[in-house]
């Protein structure tokens, strides 16, 4: 990092941009923690139908002017006056990747800034540490894109557990196409199980340290015809939560850990918050979540985890730049944090 006339370290503005799945988003934020803008725009697939990659590829190419200059103008900067330009180099949909790249490549070119990579897994959990204040905790992130139980050791973040199959986010969202329920299903997909009253029996698989989501969703979508959906919504994320409990729970015996972070897409659901918070307590720790204005993809969590890696040296050339759709977690190295 370089450090001003006083050695303390100079602040480093990054602009950050997000495409790796149905959010275009844009971002300045310091080194020093401030989120000075935060815009963005949302494919919306038609109802019953997933995300397609090429259309939302093509929705992202065309907002996507408009999304960077807006977030260059509420911040009050101009492409000059930022030190970097951050992307989402993976994991995600290859179509949407290569937007976001192609737009930070053009911008990092004409102006002359350093390009730098990040691992969209890595800005949810960084965007988590900066709202909750937490240093080391076990990470629970859940998304659309991942469902991962990690904690950082030897200038990594490790996974203690994962999804073997589809991750909560994605069994949410196929299960409220399947029930008609509009989009976005995780949050109507809780309102409506918050009136659900009765437990039915649904498969409730935990393989070791991982959980599977896959068999649950087809039962799920089985029992639609014969169910009241309230009861069915409910029961859903009773079991679907509470494997993720059950394995995070073991991390933190395992580990010795007090704090636990909550942070992706999912964790603005308030049971999945409750449940979280309970199982802590009882074991005399604390579980903490994200923002949930910054829980969803963004921008801000793009340009924050970009500020932090641009002032800790990483960057790449612009010539050896690409995305990668199956960027693992565990093979990125993290030169700002320690432990």
């Amino acid at each position: 990092m370089a450090r001003g006339r006083d050695g303390e370290a100079e602040e480093v503005l990054c602009l950050g941009i997000e495409s790796t799945a149905h959010t275009f988003g844009a971002s300045v934020a310091s080194s020093k923690g401030e989120i000075l803008s935060d815009i963005k725009e949302v494919y919306r697939p038609p109802m019953g139908s997933g995300i397609h990659p090429r259309e939302a590829a093509q929705h992202h190419s065309k907002i996507a002017p408009k999304v960077v200059w807006e977030a260059l103008k509420v911040a009050g900067k101009s492409p000059e006056e930022v030190d970097a330009i951050a992307y989402s180099k993976g994991p995600g949909l290859g179509p949407v990747l290569r937007i976001g790249a192609t737009v930070a490549r053009a911008i990092s070119a004409k102006y002359s800034k350093p390009l730098v990579p990040i691992h969209h897994a890595i800005a949810h959990i960084e965007i988590g540490l900066l709202t909750t204040g937490l240093r080391n905790p076990l990470v629970v992130l859940v998304s659309g894109g991942h469902t991962t139980v990690a904690f950082f050791s030897k200038g990594r973040w490790r996974v203690f557990g994962e999804t073997e199959d589809i991750t909560l986010g994605n069994l949410l969202d196929a299960f409220g196409r399947e029930a008609g329920i509009p989009h976005p299903a995780g949050p109507n997909i809780e309102e409506i199980a918050s009136k659900g009253r009765r437990l039915i029996e649904l498969p409730y698989i935990v393989k070791g340290n991982d959980v599977s989501y896959s068999g649950l969703l087809t039962a799920a979508i089985k029992r639609i015809p014969d169910s009241e959906l309230p009861d069915l919504c409910y029961s859903l994320q009773e079991v679907a939560f509470s494997m993720i409990v059950e394995v995070s729970e073991r991390a933190i015996a395992q580990l010795e850990r007090e704090e636990l972070l909550l942070t992706g897409g999912v964790s603005a659901n308030r049971r999945l918050r409750e449940m979280f918070a309970k199982m802590m307590s009882d074991r005399g720790g604390r579980a903490k979540a994200v923002d949930p204005k910054y829980s969803g993809d963004s921008g801000a969590q793009i340009a924050w985890a970009g500020a932090l890696a641009f002032s800790s040296g990483v960057s790449e050339r612009l010539e050896n730049s690409k995305v990668l759709p199956k960027w693992r977690l565990d093979e990125v190295e993290i030169p700002w944090r320690k432990g």
